[in-house]
Order: structure tokens, then sequence, then C-alpha cells
């Protein structure tokens, strides 16, 4: 590395540290003064407008947790004012709207006084007003409180996880969930049965299902013979919940004419991981067509807020992040739905608020039983490919030949090595050597490459020597392809054999972050091999870099760079286009910037790689002996070129033009 490229370096990372002061002190006057302006209207009541300038403080500074707890309270205040006016809509209007559900993490419920209840209960108002009970249902995986007030899921546990802080894994929790169906009554009452008390039946509260299926089913009941009922079966070693649904008696309460039911189902995402960034970049909200693809939003979307209206069948809903999903299946389908996704601000626990209000299919006039299934576990590639419902699908890696290399090449590699070693570290440091030597041809043929241009130098300086002059650029190029041609070399030999390892690189890039094996998975000084591995926590964020050193992502950036340098055109002797050797430079600090927040065990195997390299190119030096390779090319042009069909019928079509003249 000479002088220049090293002043060229430490000028960029000045021009990074100087820009990160300049910007800190920037959002800082520009924070101040919009929680000045908050405050303001938040003192003046003018609840709405504050909240609307807490939300841009935020926006500014994620992190800072005074925002937040604003507009918390914010949210609890709005919500009980909302309450209260549906109550008095609905005791005054002759036709009342459907009241809107609200959530948020707050205990919004406590907020519900029993006559609100009542009047959102319609036929089934007399369930309103119990006290709340909890039935858990658990099995070795899966630890399920179904609570009494709308019958829902309360908080699913998955046993054999933690989060990132050692705390129990919670996928959904409390009131920061709703779920439940919206309708009518033939009184044009409106029902939601989020809010109404369901009664359990039987008299256990706590169902353990390790060795032998069992079952909770609870009723909201309009009167004797007419009832909504929910039952929850869980099996022995299974993350999948069977839900279903019956509906008895419900034609004098359901109108004839409706062939559809509403059911609401929003959630607030938590935080697992250590790395957020990270984590948010793979949570999304998924969905797959009856009898389609999957489909839903992108990941690593940058929008704050995305929605969606769904006018087709749909097999399946999933709330996923990056390592474990809530899915509603349906054993039919959903007509249509409407889906939407919002992201949190970092200050708090909560990732995302997703939302989906789906269609379900409804006969009137008769009793029915409506089938669903809640996966709620780990995104598990082969435990999610066993249900057969393209679940596998949440585990996104990649697309076309990026996919199929994962799948069919990378997965099972991985898992073959996984039943010999328990250390992953030591797995993905044989997975690379594997890799490697799988891809040494290619390798073998781009060192030879390298090789013939090394020792083809001199001639192609006496070419250069021969036409000096820009004029002359033309015949120096077709001069040196024929030198090229008649030694038998391809310019394209060293690029286009490393061109051809480029899908293996990217599928690594797309394995790494979803493989829910090497989380928490301890290497090293890496703590979790899923997420970042820091050295140094930075008192500051820098752009696109972030606010901590990784030490794999400096091994990965720093072997990158000699590994360049000792393939480069320069080191094999040939001539280097100008600018390229910056560039040499400055792609692999780039690539440090975007993955210093990635997973280790990505940056940990992109170092590996290029070790491997740097060894490979050592040992074939050895091995390629440049005399005897100038003298097989010099043998090369002196055999007869062999022409090209394509050449064969140009100067046979050329031959005939010529004839055809003579014979007129």
């Amino acid at each position: 590395m000479d002088k220049n490229t090293i002043i060229g370096i430490l000028l960029i990372g000045a021009i990074f540290i100087g820009f990160s002061y300049f910007n800190n002190t920037r959002l800082n006057k520009a924070f101040n003064k919009e929680v000045e302006i908050a405050d303001s209207l938040y003192n003046a009541e003018d609840y709405p407008s504050a909240k609307g300038s807490y939300m841009k403080a935020l926006r500014i500074r994620p992190k800072q947790p005074y925002p937040a707890l604003r507009i918390s309270e914010i949210d609890s205040i709005l919500a009980i004012s909302q309450i209260q006016a549906d109550t008095v809509q609905q005791a005054e209007v002759a036709e009342p709207a459907v009241k809107q559900p609200v959530s948020t993490p707050e205990n919004v419920q406590d907020a519900l006084k029993l006559d609100d209840q009542e009047s959102l209960g319609g036929v089934f108002g007399q369930a309103a007003g119990v006290e709340t009970e909890m039935i858990t249902l658990e099995n070795k995986l899966l630890k399920l409180d179904i609570s009494t007030l709308g019958g829902r899921i309360y908080t699913a546990q998955l046993k054999k996880y933690t989060t990132y802080d050692s705390l129990p894994l919670i996928l959904f929790n409390g009131d920061s969930t709703i779920f439940g169906f919206e309708f009518f009554t033939r009184e044009n009452r409106p029902v939601g049965t989020s809010n109404l008390y369901f009664e359990p039946l039987g008299s256990e509260r706590h169902l353990d299902a390790s060795e032998s299926p069992k079952s909770v089913a609870l009723r909201l009941v309009s009167e004797p013979g007419k009832y909504i009922e929910y039952t929850y079966t869980l099996n022995p070693g299974e993350y999948m919940v069977d839900f279903d649904i019956n509906l008895v008696g419900m034609t004098d309460i359901i109108p004839s004419n409706l062939n559809s039911l509403d059911l609401n189902w929003e959630i607030y995402l938590p935080q697992q991981e250590k790395g957020r960034q990270n984590e948010d970049n793979y949570t999304s909200l998924k969905y797959k067509y009856d009898q389609g693809e999957v489909d839903g939003f992108r990941e690593r979307s940058q929008k704050d807020e995305e929605t969606n209206e769904i006018t087709t069948r749909v097999k399946w809903l999933a709330f996923k992040d990056q390592f474990f999903s809530s899915v509603l299946i349906a054993d039919n389908y959903f007509l249509n739905a409407y889906v939407s996704s919002r992201k949190l601000p970092e200050s708090e626990d909560y990732l995302r608020n997703f939302r989906a209000e789906l269609s379900i299919p409804y006969e009137a006039g008769s009793d029915e039983t409506i089938g669903f299934r809640f996966y709620l576990g780990p995104n598990h590639f082969n435990t999610l490919k066993k249900y057969e419902v393209e679940l596998e699908e949440l585990v996104f890696l990649g697309r076309n030949i990026i996919r199929w290399i994962s799948q069919f090449v990378i997965i099972p590699i991985f898992n073959w090595l996984n039943k010999y070693i328990a250390n992953y570290g030591i797995i993905i440091l044989l997975m690379t050597i594997i890799i490697k030597m799988g891809l040494f041809p290619l390798t073998w043929k781009s060192y030879m490459s390298q090789a013939k241009m090394k020792v083809l130098k001199p001639q192609v300086d006496e070419i250069n020597a021969r036409f000096p002059k820009k004029e002359d650029a033309m015949k120096k190029q077709q001069a040196t392809m024929a030198l090229y041609k008649r030694a038998g070399v391809s310019p394209m030999g060293g690029c286009l054999p490393m061109i051809l390892q480029m899908p293996i690189l990217f599928a690594m890039f797309r394995f790494f972050p979803a493989s829910i094996e090497l989380r928490q998975q301890k290497f090293l000084w890496a703590d979790d091999l899923s997420t970042y591995d820091s050295i140094f926590d930075l008192p500051f964020n820098i752009p696109m870099y972030g606010d901590h050193i990784s030490l794999f992502t400096l091994l990965m950036t720093v072997s990158t760079i000699v590994t360049m340098k000792i393939n480069s055109p320069s080191a094999s002797g040939s001539s280097q286009m100008p600018g390229m050797k910056g560039m040499m430079y400055i792609m692999p600090i780039m690539f440090m910037l975007i993955l210093n927040n990635f997973s280790a065990g990505l940056t940990y195997y992109y170092f590996l790689a290029n070790l491997i390299t740097f060894g490979q190119n050592l040992i074939t030096k050895q091995f390629l002996d440049e005399g005897a390779i100038l003298k097989r090319m010099e043998e090369n042009k002196k055999k007869p070129q062999k022409k090209s069909k394509w050449q064969q019928r140009l100067e046979a079509a050329a031959k005939q033009r010529g004839v055809q003249p003579k014979r007129k």
C-alpha cells in the first residue's frame, strides 16, 4: 500500500468522523427545538399536534426515551377519550359504526369500563364484566397463556429460547395484542369479541401436552344453545396449535345476508436480538396466496409505514422477525385481507406494529366449524418445510439461483456438519474449506490465466512501444488481441472464473443472517454469531458504520485488501487500468461500513475465505512454472490457427460473392 493510498484512506476516515460530529451537533439543535414545541402543545392539551411534534423529534433522535414516553401517555389519553366518545355515540345514534380497536403496548384494556364492554357486546353483553382468568396450555417447546377476555392467546413463550439479555422469549404479550371478530347483529348492534369474556369449559387451568394432545375450549354464550366457541389443541413436540371456531345457533344473531366475518389480528412485535438494525432488516409481514406464491412487504424496506389491500384469497398470514414468526393458517382460505406494518421508535422495546383485517367465509343458516392453525415458533427451514404449506419461504434465502444454491448446497452441508460438530465457529470453518475446495478448479483457471498474462507482458510491452501514439490505439489493441489469440490466452480467463463464484458469495450473504442455528452461539470474542461482534462501543454514531467496532469486519476488510493486492494485475506483471488501484481499496472499505452491523458469522466466513484464497495463491505459485508456460504458448503460436465455424462461413460467403460476377 503506497503513501497516497494511505493518505486517501485516512482522509476518508477523517471526513466520516468530521461529518458525524457536525451532523450530531445539528441534530441536537433540531431535536431540542422540536421537543420544546411538543411540550408547549402538550401543556396546552393539544394532544394530536403534540404527538406529531414528538414523532418528529423521535425521527431526529430515535434513541431518546423522553419523546417515546410522552407519545405513550398521549396514546393512552386519546384511547380513553375515543372509548368514551364511542360509548356516547352508540347510545345516541340509531345506527352506530363499529368502533375500531385501539392498542398500544400499554394496558389499554384497563380503560374499558363495564358499560363500554356491554355496549360492544350487543347480545353477548351478559358476558361482560367478569374477572379475567388465564388458562395455561403447554408442551416442552411452547407455553401459551389463554385469556378468558377475548378467548385469545394472551402470551406465547418459546421455552427453548431466550432474548439477547437472557429473558424468556415471548412472541407477543398481553394487551399489546388484539385478536377477535367484529360484526353487526340482526338488530344492527356491533359485536367485538376481543372485549368480551368467554367461559372456559372444564375446571383445569393448567394443561400439559408434553406426552399427549391437550385442548382448551372457551365459549362466548348469547343464550342456551347459541354461542361462539374457540378450541385450542396442542400436540407434543409441536409449535403448531390447532385452532377451531365453532359457530352454533348464530342464525338468529348474525344477519342472513352476511357471507363473511371480519377477523382482526394486531400485535406489537418485541425486540428479541441485540442488533436492532439487523433484526429490523429481516422483520416483515408475509402472506401466501391460496394456490399461489408467498408475498408480503419487502425486507430491508426503509418505509416507516406500509399497507396493502389484498383482494384475492389468502392461505396464511405471518408476522415475522429475524428468527421467529407468528403465523395464522386457514384450513381453507381467507377471502381477502387488509394488512399494515408500522416501524416503532428505537427507544421502545418493540420493533413493529403489525395489523391484519381478514375476511373469513361464512355460511348463514347453519352451524359451522371454521378451522385454523397457529404456527408460533422459530424460523427454522426444515421445521417450517415439514408442514408443506410453503412456510419455509419465511426464511429468505434469496431468489432464483441464489436460493437454489442455499437450499440444495449450503444448507445440506451445514446440517451434515452439525450432526458431528457442536461448535458453530468450527462448522463455518469446515464449510468454508469444503466450498473453496469445490470451487478450486475455477480458482486454478484464474491463477493459470494470470500466469499466462504475466509471461506475455514483455511481448505486450513491445507492442506498446511500437504504437506509442494515441491515434494508434486501435492498432495497438488489435495487435495485442492477435498476440493473445496466437498464444491461446483469453483476456477474460482470470475474471470469468471469479464471476462464476459470485452466486456462492451472495448465497452466503443470505444464509448466515437467516440461520437461527447461529443465534446466541459464542465463538472466540463473539458472544452471538447471528449479530455483530463488538470489541469497542463508540460514544457516537458514524453514518453507515454504526456506534461500535466489529473485529471480524475489520479482519475481513484487511484480508480483502491483501488478497486483492496479490491478485491484482500489477502483482501478476500485467498493466492496470488507471483508477482501478484506488477502487481496490475503496470497495473493501465500503463493505466494512455496510457489514459492521451484520452477522458475525457472515464476516467471519468472508475472513476465512480470504485467508484460504491467500493460502491457495501462495501454494499455487509453487506449482506454476512460468518457463514451461511460456514454452507451451510459443508452441501454440507455431500451430495453424483453427478457424471457427462462423469465420469459415464468412469466408465461404465472401468467396461465393467473388465468383458469381465471373459467371454472368
